[in-house]
């Protein structure tokens, strides 16, 4: 298998990200264990989590995804395994993180306390790599590089990346890092995905000028690439649940992702799938995982068994006339992603 380096980080992470955001509630601990030993023996050594998780957040369930992860890193040799966590921010008014009482901020005071929480739960004295679980508009950003500078000299954490970035906050902060001097941020961790491909616009242009690494999650659309969605009935899934929320933002999350338009683009995608003698969930993944800046595509399973069509995509690259087609049903079928 080929490993990629994140950044300009030692981190050599496989092509495919295992993420945890079900562990404690889609999936229960023994589920997890066996989602995890299984991407372990196929050559899995990244592994992505959050203080936050699981999903959805939950005041008396946050930390129970570390937790879970923890446990199983002791079946395992430590310096095998890429641990990526992160500390909650203020989700730019998607929610209100249920962390510290909901006053969750990227500033010194929370960044110490969330990375500590982080590595009791996870049982480890140190982060492989350490992510900004959103930007904050409010706290500068200088402050916020260095609280997490302090902890990479201290050998809490290894490196620092972002998510859910943009392109303009991802260049100040690095330009904030050169000027003071601190660790960077080597990933940024982003929605990307057949169905959204808002990434190809500048933020891939300051990856691949910066030799920062995507670490892309939802490759699956929320699972509304899989084809489920299509059949025309009620099926479990992320965004079924959210249609049903009481949380407007939810709501609208999901028939943002979840509308007449991705199922018509994603039917077109599973026929050329089909056409190449693929699994939409393996064509989804291995799309996603196709780019010069991505490092890892970041996957998410309920149950181990849905790990094996992603599997296949580990090493698979898709022909340009497949790549084509991809692109003929993207021009022919906008949606909104705003």
């Amino acid at each position: 298998m080929t490993h990629n380096y994140i950044g300009k980080t030692g981190l050599r992470v496989s092509p495919i990200c295992l993420g945890t955001m079900t562990f404690g509630t889609q999936a229960d601990k023994q589920e997890a264990f066996a989602i995890m030993d299984k991407a372990y023996e196929r050559g899995i050594n990244f592994f992505d989590t959050a203080e936050l998780y699981p999903v959805p957040p939950s005041g008396e369930l946050f930390g129970l995804t570390e937790e879970i992860v923890g446990e199983w890193m002791q079946t395992k040799p430590r310096d095998s395994l890429i641990i990526a966590s992160k500390v909650a921010g203020a989700s730019n008014g998607w929610f209100v993180p249920p962390v510290r009482h909901g006053l969750t901020a990227i500033d010194r005071f929370h960044i110490e306390r969330a990375v500590e929480g982080s590595l009791k739960r996870l049982k480890t004295d140190y982060i492989d790599l350490y992510q900004m679980h959103w930007p904050d508009t409010i706290v500068p950003i200088e402050e916020s590089l260095e609280a997490f500078d302090r902890l990479v000299q201290s050998g809490k954490v290894r490196y620092l990346g972002t998510s859910n970035d943009t392109a303009y906050g991802t260049t100040k902060a690095l330009m904030k890092s050169e000027q003071h001097g601190y660790a960077r941020f080597e990933s940024i961790q982003n929605n990307f995905s057949l169905l959204n491909r808002r990434f190809l616009d500048e933020l891939a242009t300051v990856c691949r000028k910066e030799n920062i690494s995507l670490l892309p999650y939802s490759p699956l659309g929320g699972g509304v690439l899989s084809g489920k969605y299509n059949g025309g009935f009620h099926v479990k899934g992320r965004f079924a649940e959210y249609m049903d929320s009481p949380n407007v933002r939810q709501r609208a999350m999901a028939t943002r992702f979840l509308n007449e338009k991705t199922k018509a683009s994603t039917a077109k995608y599973v026929a050329i799938a089909k056409e190449a003698g693929l699994h939409p969930v393996t064509f989804a993944t291995a799309w996603s995982k196709q780019f010069d800046f991505v490092a890892s595509t970041i996957i998410g399973a309920r149950s181990a068994e849905q790990l094996d069509p992603i599997f296949k995509a580990m090493d698979l690259t898709l022909s340009s006339d497949v790549l084509k087609a991809c692109d003929k049903v993207h021009e022919e079928i906008l949606y909104p992603m705003g």
